[in-house]
């Protein structure tokens, strides 16, 4: 094997979503002379970026004051706030929106838009952007500490020899890197598990948010209006809830949040999605209109109690990778932007990650997760006490002297001879997509057919025998894109993994009740291709 080239750079980003690319633009703005790298394992930055979103400006404002005089693709003022409690045929509005959904002064983007932009800003400022580069390791100097990130090799066949168009992977060396990989990172997760940063918090938790973009008949739309509703489809022991936003151009993104603390194991999160597009009050905003864009993605939910430290020898964590997702708000995006920026105050002051940890948890963003520490892990004794607990905590301000714990996702799942399933008041649905593959067409994802498995089950015979008993095999159910099937042949039953469908949302490296999926980053430029999600 021949040696690796190397490249070297004062500080290496992982990961160019709303976090990475904040960092690696503030740290130019401060000190213009450091050398700045920031890889992303999608085909182009924002491919995989996805998330509803609605975004409060107050860190885009610090970051690119002029903002709004050239802002990204896809941005439209917040207009009227709506919130629904549904019924199977019908709902309510609520007199009053809950105050932490409250969107005035806000701005509805997308999120993949929005990443694009801020790499222009990037680049402008002198960052080094690599979209296509996907970060299959991590590289440790001779003391252990986080010294940069080794690329996947690309060109590799599925039984691990060179294809034709076999490329090594180089080394990324850094004195600082920084993760912000999003939700459940690959490297951040392993990163985390090798330095204990965990082990003084909860576990973290996650939802999965899966959402469409539709292009819908002249005058349906309502540029600005932000509907989000609570109830039907999800029963009252499953968290779940939607978002509704009204863009420009007859455009309207939408989209399902189904905790994964869920226990029943029938339960379906796309499924759900699909029935909540059928209900009176969203189908006929939908009918003659089509589908632009479709994808799904885990959402850190953790909060407050699931904070990890951040920092380690040569590393730090940054937005979802560290966990700072305000769950009322159902916002993410401006925390992301504000650790970016504090993080990279911190570097251009400290030269390296020590002190990090110190300086994000006496900052304003933690300061946020703090306030709303306990609304979510209230919701997992029903929709009921969340609800009424959510008044208490409002009220209060979040100065309860408690804190709700919260546990890992897959110890929630209930064995098929525990659970209470619910019955399901579902609806015949009539809108597209027809299922989940029909829907991953949408997400526009490519996975070389010829590549290793990124998705690595440590034991498959646990998932016919044990896992069929006991669950039923959830991965067939929670997974939104049909990568998990299990199939029957002339040998038997086996578990068969429909690699190329996979939308990196994660969701089976967090939901799986034995622990056993790994997922792994593909060869780079592999995954979905969202188009303004």
């Amino acid at each position: 094997m021949s040696e690796r080239d190397v490249m070297e750079y004062d500080v290496l980003t992982v990961g160019a979503g709303p976090a990475g690319l904040a960092f690696a633009l503030r740290l130019k703005q401060l000190n213009p002379g450091i050398s700045v790298c920031v890889i992303e394992k999608a085909s182009s930055i924002g491919a995989h970026s996805l998330s509803g979103a609605v975004i409060e400006t107050a860190a885009l404002d610090e970051l690119v004051p002029d903002w709004r005089t050239n802002p990204p693709a896809v941005c439209v003022p917040a207009g009227t706030d709506e919130f629904w409690f549904l019924g199977k045929t019908g709902g309510f509005k609520l007199p009053l929106t809950p105050p932490q959904m409250n969107n005035h002064g806000n701005s509805i983007v997308s999120l993949g838009a929005l990443c694009a932009w801020l790499a222009s800003h990037c680049e402008a400022a002198g960052v080094e952007i690599y979209p296509g580069f996907a970060a299959s390791e991590v590289l440790f100097d001779e003391a252990g500490a986080v010294c940069g990130v080794r690329i996947g090799d690309m060109g590799v066949a599925k039984d691990g020899s060179h294809k034709a168009t076999y490329t090594q992977g180089i080394d990324i060396k850094a004195k600082t890197t920084v993760l912000g990989e999003g939700a459940r990172g690959h490297l951040s997760k392993q990163l985390i598990a090798r330095f204990k940063l965990d082990a003084e918090c909860d576990p973290q938790s996650y939802s999965i948010g899966i959402k469409e973009l539709w292009q819908v008949r002249e005058g349906v739309c309502e540029p600005g209006k932000i509907v989000h509703s609570m109830g039907w489809p999800a029963d009252a022991q499953t968290y779940g809830g939607s978002f509704l936003y009204h863009l420009d151009n007859n455009r309207i993104a939408l989209g399902y949040v189904s905790g994964l603390d869920y226990s029943d194991p029938n339960y379906q999160p796309y499924e759900a999605f699909q029935q909540w597009k059928n209900h009176p009050s969203v189908k006929p905003l939908l009918e003659g209109g089509s589908i632009l864009s479709a994808g799904a993605r885990a959402i850190v939910t953790g909060g407050y109690q699931s904070l990890p430290k951040v920092e380690m020898p040569g590393a730090l964590l940054i937005g979802c990778s560290a966990g700072l997702v305000n769950v009322p708000k159902i916002k993410g995006v401006h925390q992301a932007l504000r650790s970016g920026m504090l993080a990279a105050e911190h570097i251009s002051i400290a030269n390296d990650a020590t002190g990090w940890d110190a300086k994000l948890r006496a900052s304003k963003v933690v300061a946020e997760l703090k306030k709303v520490r306990n609304f979510k892990p209230a919701f997992k004794k029903g929709r009921l006490f969340g609800l009424l607990n959510a008044g208490w905590e409002t009220l209060t301000g979040g100065l309860s002297p408690w804190t709700l714990k919260v546990k890992a996702d897959w110890s929630s799942l209930k064995k098929l001879s525990e659970a209470e399933s619910p019955t399901r008041d579902y609806v015949e649905r009539t809108l597209a997509p027809r299922d989940r593959l029909a829907g991953v067409y949408f997400a526009a994802t490519e996975h070389d057919e010829d590549q290793p498995i990124h998705l690595q089950v440590a034991d498959t015979n646990i998932c016919i025998t044990q896992c069929a008993e006991e669950y039923g095999n959830p991965c067939t159910r929670f997974c939104p894109a049909g990568v998990y099937e299990i199939a029957q042949d002339d040998a038997g039953k086996r578990l068969q993994i429909n690699a190329a469908n996979c939308v990196h949302c994660k969701t089976c490296d967090i939901k799986d009740p034995y622990q056993i999926i790994n997922w792994v980053t593909p060869e780079g430029g592999a995954g979905p291709n969202y188009q303004n999600l």
